[in-house]
């Protein structure tokens, strides 16, 4: 809860009442958790996770109002997923949603590696690592591929320092920073068997799902409106044949494969188009991607 918050807010007496649907109201999170639907297809159980997040902190809130204090609700998550599966997406919502329930002053999303965390000699970490979390405070920091902070194989690594200190601040510091780490379930879970403090501290475990071809058919279909862009319907059948070969091959990462492969055929329906210049055209031309377009990938002969 940030220090505004605590400052101006007011004890009602014990046979007061309040209207929960009124502060749900006035928060505007509703607004966050439609863009999130609106954003990501599918994610369903995710989703639903974050809802509770937000109801939990919504009822703190009104719980405080009564001074029935208790322990700032411990947010720090571990979000699991293949690449692709909109982790950052919804790491980035979730800050908003704490800036507007109290829990962070800022709501702003930080999203760092290892390379920004551990130095490489000494002296180098701590303040490395610091740095980060000073321009984290107040919003969410998201450490991608996590499992890599701990390289016990060589003993002149330098990342368990970095995981000290993060280790000391997401305990002190929770009131005011959220800490996500991300990656790989299977390495993720190794990482924590090495690290069991750091596991302690991790409330929220979420797994993000694969997409289903029909899921990555619908993210295509976004991510062509978005860029006032659409399929022909014959477009649109050679699409739903190329997802299913592209997941086959080997570094498929979900929408982001989706989004390299839209691509790839905005330039060729581009290409089409010029090679046919003399011929004049109209919006529908400029903002269709037709069946040659995409049947013209490798992935499809």
């Amino acid at each position: 809860m940030s220090n505004d918050n605590k400052n101006t807010s007011t004890v009602l007496a014990e046979n007061s009442s309040v209207d929960l649907d009124a502060e749900f109201k006035s928060s505007n999170i509703q607004e966050v958790l439609d863009r999130l639907d609106k954003e990501l297809i599918g994610l369903k159980p995710i989703k639903t996770r974050i809802r509770e997040i937000a109801a939990l902190l919504l009822v703190d809130r009104l719980r405080k109002q009564f001074e029935l204090i208790s322990e700032t609700p411990t947010l720090h998550m571990n979000f699991t997923g293949n690449p692709g599966t909109g982790k950052t997406t919804v790491a980035l919502r979730m800050g908003e949603i704490l800036k507007r329930l109290g829990y962070v002053r800022e709501g702003h999303l930080i999203t760092v590696t290892r390379d920004d965390l551990v130095g490489q000699y000494i002296g180098h970490t701590a303040p490395k690592t610091k740095e980060v979390i000073k321009k984290a405070m107040g919003g969410v920091l998201f450490i991608d591929e996590a499992y890599y902070l701990y390289k016990p194989e060589n003993e002149r690594d330098y990342g368990q320092e970095s995981i000290e200190i993060l280790l000391q601040v997401m305990e002190n510091n929770r009131d005011d920073l959220v800490v996500i780490l991300a990656g790989y379930k299977d390495k993720m879970d190794r990482f924590f068997l090495s690290n069991p403090g750091m596991r302690s501290r991790i409330a929220h475990h979420l797994d993000f799902p694969d997409y289903t071809p029909e899921e990555l058919m619908a993210i295509a279909k976004i991510m062509l409106a978005n860029q006032n862009y659409r399929f022909s319907a014959e477009g649109e059948q050679a699409f739903a044949e190329y997802i299913p070969e592209r997941m086959k091959l080997e570094h498929f990462s979900n929408a982001r494969s989706i989004r390299n492969a839209l691509d790839r055929a905005r330039l060729r329906q581009a290409n089409r188009l010029f090679a046919s210049r003399s011929k004049k055209l109209n919006k529908i031309d400029l903002i269709t991607i037709e069946a040659e377009d995409i049947r013209a990938s490798r992935i499809l002969r």
